[in-house]
């Protein structure tokens, strides 16, 4: 579901090609995953350099309910999904958060390079699988320094127009498209202060010796999901099971 996962995996299938004696080059499929995944946004902070881009969500397709004298089924539309990819990080030094929650940063092979994705619902839907989760935009990801104990930049994505506009047509063409994701970017709003546990992690402080308590002042502690290691669920509370 994540660019970076998928063009590895289109890579792997290239080369499957090659040693078949089919000529295929990764790099003729470059303009077409630019297009179904654009960026979101840049920014960079003391070398590090933060990418926003959209990642694939499957929407599920709900049971039939009676409206107006009529069947029909309800596709569950309010979860979006995207990626958080870093560059020139060490981890020693920097950690990433996603709306104050650890992001599971996976290597990409690359020196100081990593990934994550997120997934997040975009907007309320009443008629949906949630009904009752909130919606958690903006997506604000802060590069926390461990040293300092603080955040020293990080980026905002806006789901719709953070002025509250309303578009009243589709995009004219992908340039326009394209004006709209750069608005809804923001390569300011960090989380100001020095950090501070979570509520959940707090809550585990208490129950823990004073030792232990130390090493979850940082929001680190958060077990990562075994269905998909790989990106945050924000709709998921820390640490549940279901």
């Amino acid at each position: 579901m994540l660019p970076e996962a998928i063009w590895v995996d289109l890579r792997e299938v290239i080369e499957d090609f090659n040693r078949a004696g089919y000529p295929f080059q990764l790099e003729w499929f470059a303009p077409f995953h630019e297009f179904r995944f654009p960026v979101y946004g840049r920014v960079e902070y003391d070398g590090l350099e933060l990418e926003l881009r959209m990642a694939l969500e499957p929407w599920l397709v709900l049971g039939e309910e009676a409206t107006a004298q009529r069947q029909a089924r309800i596709v569950d539309s309010a979860i979006e999904r995207l990626q958080v990819k870093v560059r020139g990080l060490n981890p020693e030094h920097y950690y990433l958060t996603c709306n104050g929650r650890r992001l599971p940063l996976q290597p990409t092979g690359a020196p100081g390079e990593y990934f994550a994705g997120v997934r997040y619902k975009a907007w309320k839907a009443i008629f949906g699988l949630q009904p009752t989760v909130p919606m958690h935009a903006p997506i604000v990801v802060d590069v926390f320094d461990r040293r300092l104990g603080r955040s020293i930049g990080g980026c905002v994505y806006h789901v719709n127009h953070p002025g509250g506009r309303a578009y009243d047509t589709f995009p004219v063409n992908a340039y326009e498209a394209e004006s709209r994701r750069i608005s809804r970017f923001w390569s300011w709003g960090h989380t100001a202060g020095v950090a501070s546990p979570p509520a959940w992690v707090a809550k585990l402080q208490e129950a823990v010796p004073s030792s232990a308590a130390e090493a979850l002042r940082e929001p680190e502690a958060e077990p990562p999901n075994p269905e998909y290691p790989y990106t945050l669920d924000l709709r998921r509370l820390p640490g549940a099971s279901s």
